[in-house]
């Protein structure tokens, strides 16, 4: 067994998830999803598939009609190029996460620097480590005052200062998770000059794009590096059809890539996956076909969520948080509680109350805690903050 496996962290999310089992009446808000189901639409577009006998191998890029519906979706969001432009730089994943493995397995040889904007996911730490880069992390700092007090920030200054000739990879999720922190178009044309200069692959999950509320894009959705980069730039961008269109356990993404890399990254599902289900991409291209009838729904639906509890949160004493442009999770710390693991579990035992730690995202969270507010009933939020509330008290 290869040391950097066996020293893989667990997951913490889990560990606390664990604290549950067997618990009646807990309130689960520490895993990244909405409570809500499938769309009927696309679960029927999927059964019509597997009724019709499609149980077979697919092309390793993924359906014809798949990648033309996300090219044409792409086109919408990000203007200017034309569908053709967008069809042979895409390729259909088993997930998102497959996705950035095969970004890291394209990329990354043993002994590459990586550098990661943290706290983050730990599946984007751990990826490129499991292919033997030594990862460095450059920390979001937190607002201390004024307006944005608890919000999340990059020192820009200090991310440039970090990438060298040296740095094969720049890994960023935005928008965030778990801090709801997102990037402005400028941001992301100075990060990407800077890049082009040293020669750095930028790889940018943006599986929260459409999950945005500042409203100030012009499309509804956060800036992409799409929107700043050339057609030949080092850069790799991460889909997942799993926040935006209800689609978590389907388990099915896209990454967009230069054209040059399309043939390559196909000989690597090969060997990864081979390809995803032909039923699960047929499932897909009706939620493509049919997107405006979920996309805005859910994302006002998640806004009033993020309204409803996020005020709610900032009234409890003690409890410090800003409100997130983007994503699907209030992330708060409690004066005086410091251990957020212990924390965590304690709320499952002693509240019914389930929510993610923030030291699962790097140490620079932790004594955080994450709440994933995307749920269909606004009630189980208000309850959930009495429950925390209750416990700080008795604490």
């Amino acid at each position: 067994m290869r040391d950097v496996v066996t020293q893989l962290a667990e997951s913490r999310i889990r560990e606390v998830a664990n604290e549950g089992l067997g618990r009646n009446g807990v309130l689960k808000f520490w895993f990244g999803e909405s409570d809500e189901v499938t769309p009927d639409f696309i679960r029927d577009a999927a059964i019509a598939s597997l009724q019709a006998g499609e149980t077979f191998y697919a092309h390793n890029l993924g359906l014809a009609e798949l990648r033309s519906a996300i090219a044409t979706y792409t086109e919408d969001l990000h203007p200017g190029r034309g569908t053709d432009h967008w069809f042979e730089r895409l390729a259909v994943t088993s997930g998102g996460v497959n996705g950035l493995m095969l970004a890291s397995q394209m990329l990354v040889d043993a002994g590459d620097e990586v550098v990661v904007v943290t706290p983050v996911w730990p599946n984007l730490v751990a990826q490129p480590r499991i292919m033997g880069a030594k990862v460095k992390a450059v920390p979001l700092r937190v607002v201390a005052q004024g307006a944005d007090t608890g919000a999340w920030a990059l020192d820009v200054d200090a991310l440039l200062a970090s990438i060298t000739p040296s740095t094969r990879m720049l890994i960023l999720n935005a928008p965030n998770n778990p801090t709801g922190w997102t990037l402005t178009r400028s941001e992301q044309a100075t990060i990407l000059a800077h890049c082009r200069r040293t020669g750095t692959w930028i790889v940018a999950d943006e599986v929260y794009e459409r999950l945005y509320y500042a409203g100030d894009t012009g499309n509804g959705a956060a800036s992409s590096f799409l929107d700043v980069a050339e057609p030949d730039d080092r850069l790799i961008v991460a889909h997942s059809f799993s926040k935006s269109f209800l689609m978590t356990g389907w388990r099915l993404g896209w990454l967009v890539l230069p054209a040059t890399l399309t043939r390559e990254v196909a000989k690597l599902i090969e060997f990864n996956t081979s390809c995803a289900p032909v039923f699960v991409q047929r499932a897909a291209v009706a939620a493509m076909q049919r997107g405006d009838e979920v996309t805005p729904a859910l994302v006002a639906h998640l806004k009033a969520c993020r309204d409803t509890l996020v005020p709610l949160l900032q009234a409890v004493p003690g409890v410090r948080l800003a409100q997130p442009k983007g994503g699907m999770y209030a992330f708060f710390s409690i004066d005086g509680q410091p251990d957020c693991l212990n924390v965590a579990k304690r709320l499952v035992r002693e509240a019914g109350l389930g929510l993610a730690p923030g030291s699962a995202f790097g140490t620079e969270a932790s004594g955080w805690l994450r709440w994933c507010f995307a749920s269909r009933d606004l009630e189980r939020l208000e309850e959930g903050v009495q429950r925390l509330a209750g416990w700080l008290d008795k604490a």
